[in-house]
């Protein structure tokens, strides 16, 4: 009987350490799979399958990185307030099935990938490669400052192409939103990185935990925030004109959407160190909501107001007697 309880207790551990509750995260497929039916007009309710079957790859592949992000992490954690509790900072957590658990996870996420279009396949691929650019030494990008989130949040963008390529052959989404995606993952990361530094409140603690906080301080994490929230607003900018004018008009709902993100990485204890845990806040979840039902009534609506004050001709001809 002990010994049963002791195989639930071992089969729990390896699967926490697969991080199911952040398959969240893969939402950020379906702006990509909501734009491709916008765009490509041969798709229909098959194409719904596709997509269904490319969140479930995308979950096992995710998984399978934060399998091997768990355990690599496993002797930094120890130095972390809350995160020391971990299967993997206990020790509790052996080599040999967490690679039996990597590459099953991959395996199944990569088999059931290469049933949907070829650039799903190839982004699913990518999304395996930058695991282990960001976990495994010798280049282990976690470990460098700027460089952690700039290659965490590229799983963004990809993600935005999963969504996409699961519904639709065409090879590849606007590089003017795919840029705004991985900026915004950027500055949601550095708001992570944020907190989770000024939760700890010591910096040489911090540097045991996280390498990168021994260059980083609150003030450049914050400024690279910023920096980040511009460049992606910027870049939003540009794809919410070229495609669809109407667009604008959630432009500054964005601006809330990311300034409100900031006021709650401020707060103690932040919710934005776990950002898989927002459905916490039920305001902003809300606020989340309602925003992607803004975005898309504006896919189907035309309004003549906004074309017009866009026509140069028109600003042209505006002048004073």
């Amino acid at each position: 009987m002990e010994s049963l309880v002791h195989l639930r207790a071992s089969a729990r551990n390896y699967a926490a350490i697969a991080r199911p509750d952040h398959w969240l995260k893969n939402i950020f497929m379906l702006p990509g799979a909501a734009l491709a039916f916008v765009i490509d007009d041969d798709l229909g309710a098959g194409s719904l399958l596709g997509l269904a079957v490319g969140i479930a790859a995308t979950c096992l592949i995710a998984s399978a990185n934060y399998t091997i992000n768990e355990f690599l992490d496993g002797k930094f954690d120890r130095h972390h307030p809350t995160k020391s509790a971990r299967p993997t900072a206990q020790g509790k957590i052996r080599l040999s099935y967490v690679m039996l658990q990597y590459f099953a996870l991959a395996g199944l996420g990569l088999a059931l990938a290469t049933t949907l279009y070829p650039m799903f396949f190839y982004a699913g691929l990518a999304l395996l490669g930058m695991g282990l650019i960001y976990n495994v030494e010798p280049i282990r990008t976690k470990d460098k400052v700027y460089l952690d989130v700039l290659s965490e949040s590229v799983n963004n963008p990809l993600r935005l192409i999963l969504g996409w390529a699961a519904a639709t052959p065409i090879i590849l989404p606007p590089s003017s939103l795919l840029i705004c995606y991985w900026m915004g993952g950027a500055y949601l990361m550095a708001i992570k990185r944020y907190a989770e530094y000024r939760m700890i409140a010591d910096p040489e603690r911090a540097g045991r935990y996280r390498r990168s906080f021994g260059v980083y301080t609150e003030e450049s994490l914050l400024l690279s925030a910023f920096f980040y929230a511009l460049t992606s607003v910027f870049f939003m900018g540009i794809f919410l004109i070229k495609y669809k004018i109407e667009f604008l008009i959630s432009f500054p709902f964005f601006a809330l959407l990311f300034a409100w993100y900031l006021k709650i990485a401020l707060q103690p204890a932040s919710v934005a160190m776990n950002p898989e845990k927002l459905y916490l806040n039920p305001r902003f979840l809300s606020y989340v909501v309602f925003l992607c039902g803004l975005v898309g009534v504006l896919f189907f609506v035309e309004i003549p107001a906004i074309q017009y004050l866009m026509d140069h001709s028109v600003v042209r001809d505006m002048r004073i007697p």
